[in-house]
């Protein structure tokens, strides 16, 4: 089909009727491809996910032989209340520390409705780049107070049909915050979460630390997702004690440690006996490649480290692996546009990845994350879950990752909601 007609026909369809897409090349759950039709409902869930339907029976059906159709990308780490305040937030040193700083002392100035503006414009440019699901951590602490995390959650309620958001309370502790303020507030920021999240590291006390958040997630039912040691200090992590509490909770499958950096400072052997309790607790990782390749190693002259975690070998391992964006244009990464493609390649470059696992980067942006944020069978492109897919003209799955599309139609709960085309303009010279 001409270019100017597919985009044309995608168009007419409209939110609220059924419809087939015909020919298409489908990316499957388990990573392989085949030619499919889709079917999606009235109800903007996918119906059927079948060779050869006969597209007759459909009031509305589009011809899209020769595309792919991927499931909706996932970003399974931002910061939405951080998101967009890089020229007010100047963080000279590079530093994590210099960006938590910064952070904080704009905290105490950021209304609502500034926090608002700022995640529903970046929640606007991850959907029109395929990015169909988001989990992000809101800071709640005695700098941001609740604003932040009420403010998402109003945002999120708002926008449940067109964007799935999960929320993290992401309880903040700072030098000299008192436990009795953590221990009176944590359930209450809690019950506006979709999950429970923390920075142990920076803690006074981690072990008090950890067991406020693990008895938060047991006590409110909701997994937790910790930034656990976002730093490259072999002689200081806290991975067995958080491991320890995994399994003491009774939270296997259920936690997800976001960066760990500190895997890829390691000996090979502590790492590897790391990895098999990762493996055998079901713990998912989540690797924040633009973080930690701005912000870590700044202090080492020579051969400064990536940052990242052992992305290749936890893949390797067989452990569930996702990579997100993390920050978006504040003190911690002065970059980023919400493209999970860009991300996948940030991700396969930095993190040793091969050039024959340009699935696996792809698997790392839709079912991996799927897997860690809990969507299950809401997911993917099979019967009865939400319609959330990106029909792209790349040939496959690793043309996808390795280069992206020059036309791109996101649909999110069976609605087209953004398309682009690259467009090549001939200059006709004179004669």
């Amino acid at each position: 089909m001409a270019r100017d007609n597919l985009t044309a026909s995608l168009a007419k369809l409209t939110g609220g009727q059924s419809f087939a897409l015909t020919g298409g090349s489908v990316i499957h759950d388990d990573g392989p491809q085949s030619v499919s039709d889709i079917v999606v409902g009235a109800d903007g869930r996918i119906a059927i996910v079948e060779p050869f339907l006969d597209s007759g029976s459909y009031s509305a059906h589009v011809d899209v032989t020769g595309m792919l159709v991927s499931p909706g990308f996932v970003d399974a780490h931002q910061h939405l209340d951080k998101t967009g305040v890089l020229r007010f937030t100047p963080n000279p040193s590079g530093t994590l520390q210099g960006a938590r700083e910064a952070f904080a002392k704009y905290a105490r100035t950021a209304g609502p409705d500034d926090i608002r503006k700022r995640a529903t414009r970046t929640i606007g440019r991850c959907l029109s780049r395929g990015t169909t699901a988001i989990r992000s951590h809101i800071n709640v602490d005695k700098d941001a107070g609740f604003h932040g995390i009420e403010t998402l959650a109003a945002i999120r309620d708002a926008e449940r049909h067109r964007i799935t958001l999960q929320l993290v309370a992401f309880m903040t502790p700072h030098p000299g915050q008192d436990f009795e303020w953590l221990d009176k507030n944590i359930d209450g920021a809690v019950a506006l979460a979709d999950a429970v999240g923390g920075t142990p590291a920076v803690s006074e006390d981690p072990p008090r630390y950890l067991d406020i958040l693990f008895s938060a997630a047991v006590k409110s039912g909701k997994p937790i997702d910790l930034h656990l040691d976002e730093h490259l200090n072999s002689g200081v992590h806290l991975l067995d004690a958080a491991l320890d509490r995994v399994e003491h909770f009774g939270m296997q499958g259920r936690t997800v440690f976001s960066h760990v950096s500190v895997l890829s400072a390691l000996p090979r052997r502590q790492f590897q006996r790391i990895a098999e309790r990762l493996h055998k607790l079901n713990v998912g990782v989540v690797t924040l490649p633009a973080a930690n390749l701005y912000l870590q190693g700044r202090d080492y002259e020579v051969l400064p480290p990536r940052g990242l975690t052992r992305v290749a070998e936890l893949y390797r391992a067989g452990i569930t692996i996702a990579t997100a964006s993390d920050n978006i244009q504040d003190p911690f990464v002065p970059t980023g546009s919400g493209d999970m493609l860009e991300i996948a390649r940030w991700t396969l470059l930095a993190g040793h990845l091969r050039g024959d696992e340009l699935a696996a980067a792809h698997g790392m942006i839709t079912t991996a994350p799927a897997r860690l944020m809990g969507l299950g069978r809401d997911y993917g492109l099979r019967p009865g879950a939400r319609a959330d897919f990106v029909v792209t003209d790349c040939i496959d799955t690793d043309t996808l990752v390795a280069g992206g599309p020059d036309r791109a139609f996101v649909f999110s709960n069976g609605r087209l909601v953004s398309q682009s085309a690259t467009e090549n303009i001939r200059l006709q010279e004179n004669a």
